[in-house]
């Protein structure tokens, strides 16, 4: 048996009904999400063409993968836990965002390596005055839509919440503060007289350091990998999705949507408790 969550504002009754009837399955109605359980798993063909008829996220849970057994979810910071690119939105104070933003569009799809493109970003903020960081987290940085009712979802079933980012740690401590995660980790960005020197500190946040993360998370707790769930956007994110149990991609890239369990789409992050009712 193969189970598919649908979910998304554009999911009706009605539909879920005729997905249902169409593929011999049994359906089940939840408050959020709408659960059908079919006979066999569908083929990852037929499960694109029925993404491609309905404007709502269809995904099947990996026969693998239990929700009971879950003791830890690693996300993403840009673009998946927060709506912004934070480097771009600190560009933008020195009329660099355009150029900063192609670069970084160009990390996500996985066109450019990572760390030259952070550092080649980070290089063009130097000499701006720190306190451009408190604007942007005061002024620009908004938390994607769903991403506390995903935290307090969580939290009631005693996941543990990571946030892993190839930003700045500027940004992920004060989340931390701010929504009671668990554990962050991300670059630190140098300054000198209030002002940034155009440098990263210690090892890139990268594509590995984030998978690496992951795995040392679950030795320190205990837990294996198949009880974690991975979340990001970008082809950075890769390789710590490989790594979980379960790998979501949230508006993501091409790269990252072909490669993940779960896509989601069309919901907000409240989707995620939806894939582990």
């Amino acid at each position: 048996m193969a189970i598919l969550v649908l979910q998304g504002e554009n999911l009706t009754n009605s539909i879920a009904l005729e997905i249902s009837d169409h593929l011999n399955g049994v359906i089940e109605l939840y408050s959020q999400h709408i659960r059908v359980t079919i006979p066999q798993n569908l083929l990852s063909e037929q499960l694109s063409n029925l993404r491609q008829c309905y404007d709502f996220d269809i995904n099947v849970i990996p026969e693998q993968f239990d929700p009971a057994k879950v003791r830890l979810m690693v996300t993403d910071m840009d673009s998946t836990l927060i709506s912004i690119e934070c480097v771009d939105e600190i560009a933008d104070y020195i009329d660099a965002k355009a150029e900063v933003s192609a670069i970084t569009e160009a990390a996500m799809r996985g066109d450019v390596d990572f760390e030259t493109s952070l550092r080649k970003r980070v290089a063009l903020l130097k000499g701006l005055d720190t306190s451009v960081l408190d604007r942007v987290f005061e002024e620009r940085l908004k938390l994607n839509p769903g991403a506390e009712v995903m935290l307090k979802g969580l939290k009631e079933k005693g996941i543990k919440t990571a946030l892993v980012s190839g930003g700045f740690t500027f940004f992920t401590e004060r989340l931390k503060e701010q929504l009671g995660l668990d554990y962050t980790m991300a670059n630190v960005l140098t300054e000198k007289n209030g002002k940034l020197t155009g440098e990263v500190s210690g090892v890139i946040c990268g594509a590995e350091a984030k998978a690496d993360f992951l795995l040392t998370q679950c030795e320190k707790a205990g837990i294996s990998p198949s009880q974690t769930i991975a979340m990001g956007d970008g082809a950075n994110d890769l390789s710590m999705m490989k790594e979980a149990g379960l790998s979501i991609a949230y508006h993501a890239k091409p790269k990252v949507q072909s490669e993940a369990d779960i896509v989601l789409n069309y919901c907000g992050l409240e989707g995620v408790l939806g894939i582990l009712q």
